[in-house]
Order: structure tokens, then sequence, then C-alpha cells
């Protein structure tokens, strides 16, 4: 075990002084090595970052969550000519779903609708993302609040022009006062601020800072609904239901009440919101192997740097070898101080490439309103990544040093 320790130590300060003796050489050796594990850990500590923020921001909703309307999350095999002619899910549909849908926990109807501008006195705020809800959607969503509440049912059902508002939109109109009881002007009408929605910075769905959200009666009543909005019926079942179950009972209400005939398909979606996150978790695994193929030519490329500076390294000191094996080193002993030497410099190029991660993801973080993470796992997979390009590059030039003829050795460098 000494013996080997000793080698690891000897070998270790070949490969600095190669580095020491040969900077320009060794530098862009180890350039494709620190290129290849900077650019997949970076990818990978980019979709991590990616996929964590998504499920932080989706972890408040149930994944049985039903999203009902007229298209599908993900692929379909309906034509997108034939969807477009579908129709649009209807208040009177919600309603009628909400009386009889037994298991249901929860529904709300929503509607989307383009960016509006809302105004208070002398103060205008641009891009406001309106969201005209139900009252029950609070208890879908799990807002948290910073001052006031939600609308009431009361409130919901007569469409009062009342208004719940994120912490920008807040801070962009009233500044430091406190917004609750004061009016905003939207859509021609002035709207009483009831609540203030806690701050959560930009979300990968929307930016609840920037939003008003308002009954859906309210739009309905001004607006009217007409094709160029996209209501949507979303629906919490009861936990532990059969979810086959509550669809097929969902679809056949649904078609009962649009009088469909029996051998007609079906006119709308039900998107279940794991499907939804099904389809993400696919997205961020191509992502992931986008960022291998990419990262995979730069370590090749690597690998290749440093078969070539060991192979010289091996030439260099072919008489210091035969010196050795005329001392008694065995062959595996010189297999293992230049496969040990190639790994060494391999795993500092690698550390190089994960270093520069590290103070990348610190800038952007610092720079964005978004958090960049590179973890300890990443971290792991480098340096095994690195460690393997150099067992791999050195393995060969290992092997012709370790057959090198001791005799034959000691006369090529006289």
């Amino acid at each position: 075990m000494l013996l080997y320790l000793r080698l690891l130590k000897e070998s270790f300060a070949f490969a600095v002084n190669a580095l020491r003796n040969n900077k320009l050489r060794t530098f862009l050796s180890l350039l494709g090595v620190t290129i290849g594990i900077f650019s997949i850990i970076a990818v990978l500590a980019a979709v991590d970052s990616l996929d964590h923020k998504i499920k932080k921001e989706l972890s408040s909703l149930d994944k049985n969550t039903i999203y009902l309307f007229n298209d599908s999350f993900g692929p379909s095999d309906i034509p997108a000519w034939k969807r477009e002619q579908f129709p649009n899910v209807t208040y009177a549909e919600y309603e009628f779903l909400k009386d009889n849908l037994d298991d249901a926990e929860e529904m709300s109807y929503q509607i989307f609708l383009s960016p509006e501008n809302m105004k208070f006195e002398d103060k205008t705020v641009t891009s406001v993302n309106v969201v005209p809800v139900t009252n029950s959607f609070i208890d879908i969503q799990g807002f948290e609040f910073t001052d006031g509440r939600f609308f009431n049912e009361s409130e919901s059902n007569s469409g009062a022009a009342v208004a719940v508002i994120g912490a920008d939109l807040a801070e962009g109109l009233f500044g430091d006062f406190n917004p609750i009881g004061k009016q905003a002007r939207l859509y021609g009408q002035r709207f009483t601020i009831v609540g203030v929605l806690k701050k959560k910075g930009d979300g990968m769905f929307g930016n609840d800072d920037s939003s008003a959200i308002i009954p859906v009666n309210f739009i309905r009543r001004a607006l009217g609904e007409n094709k160029y909005q996209t209501p949507i019926i979303i629906v919490k079942p009861k936990k532990g239901i059969d979810m086959q179950a509550f669809k097929a009972e969902l679809s056949m209400k649904l078609r009962n009440y649009r009088g469909m005939k029996v051998d007609e398909e079906d006119n709308f979606f039900i998107n279940v919101f794991s499907g939804f996150t099904d389809l993400i978790d696919g997205i961020i695994s191509m992502m992931n192997l986008g960022g291998w193929i990419i990262a995979g030519f730069s370590l090749l490329v690597g690998g290749f740097g440093v078969a070539n500076i060991m192979f010289v390294s091996v030439k260099e000191r072919t008489n210091l070898i035969g010196i050795q094996k005329s001392l008694g080193a065995k062959n595996r002993m010189i297999l293992f101080q230049f496969l040990f030497e190639a790994v060494i410099l391999c795993l500092f190029g690698g550390l190089v490439g994960i270093g520069l991660v590290w103070g990348l993801t610190f800038i952007l973080t610092s720079a964005l309103d978004f958090e960049f993470i590179l973890s300890f796992s990443n971290i792991v997979l480098g340096s095994v990544l690195a460690i393997t390009i150099g067992v791999v590059s050195g393995i060969l030039p290992a092997i012709s040093a370790a057959k090198l003829d001791p005799v034959e050795a000691i006369r090529s460098g006289m």
C-alpha cells in the first residue's frame, strides 16, 4: 500500500513538473478536457436549475388536477385543423359539472386574456397579466398574501369590480402606500384592491407578481365570451379516487351535456396535470442528452490531447524508464506511474472546468432573478468523468511505457 502511495506521490510530482516545464503544450492538451467538463456540467447545472424551479413552482398543485379545454397539453392524434374547430368550454358547462361531479373537491373557471394596462391616479403599469377566475381558484392554486384576501363567492358570482394584485403591480401603482381599499382603473372600470399576493419572482408559466386576478363574471359581463378568449375548467379531484373512473365520468357528463352521439369522438381534452409534468420531464431528458452529445465531442478531443501529451512524456522519459526497470521496477509500476499521471492531469483540467461552472452560476444567480444550482452530484460526476478520460487516454501510453525493454530504453537515451 505504501508503495502505491509513493508511486501516486511521484506521479503527481511528474504531472506538476509537466505542467511547469511544458506550460503551453499542457495547456492546449488539457483545454479540451476543461471545455468538455465545463460544457457537460454547465448544461447539467442549467437543466437541474430549470427542473428545480419548475418543480418548486408546481409543488403547490395536485398532480391529479385536470385542465379541461379544447386543446391538449402534449402531442395528439387529432390533427390541428380539427382541434381548431372544437368549441370552447363555457361557464354553463362549468356550473353543470360543478353541480354534478360528486368526486370533484374543487372546480374553477378561468379565461386567458391579452395583457392590459392598469392605472392609479397618474401612474400606469403596462402589460398587466389579467387573470379572470372564479373564487374557488385560490383553493386550487394556493396563493399566499402579504395583505388582504381573495374575493369571495358573492363577489365572484356577481362579477364585482374587485382585484387581487401581485407584489410588483402593487409597487408600480401604489409605491409605499397600502393598496387595500384603493381603486385602480382596468377595462375602463374602477377596481377595488382587496388583496396583495406575496412576491414569488418570475415563473416559467407567467409572473404572478405582475398579475391582476379578477372575477371571471366581470369579464363575461363586460367583454362577453368570444372565440378570441381561451376559457378553461380546472378540476381538482378528491384524494384517493380512481382517476380513470373519474375521467370517464367527467367525459360522459360533458358529452351528455353537449348532446354528442355515441359514435362521435370527444371535442374536448381532459388534460391531467401529471401528464404535463411527464412532458416536462421528457423535455428535460432531451436537453440533458443534447448536452452530453455536445460535450462528448469536446471530451473526445480532450482525450486525444491527453493521450498525445502522455506519448510525448513517455518518449522524453524513455531513458529514465530504462533505468527504473534495470533497478528492479516492475512493469505494473511503470504502467501505474504514467496512468496516475494522465489521471492527475485530466482531474486537474476537470476541476478547472467545474470551477468555471461554479463561478458562472454564482455570477448568473447574482445578475439574474434565477437561482442556478451546481449540485454536489454534478461535481462528483465531473470529477469521475475527468478520471475516466485520464484512464482511457492514458492507458495506451502507459502500456507502451511498461513494455519498453530496459536495455533498449537506456540505449535510446544515450
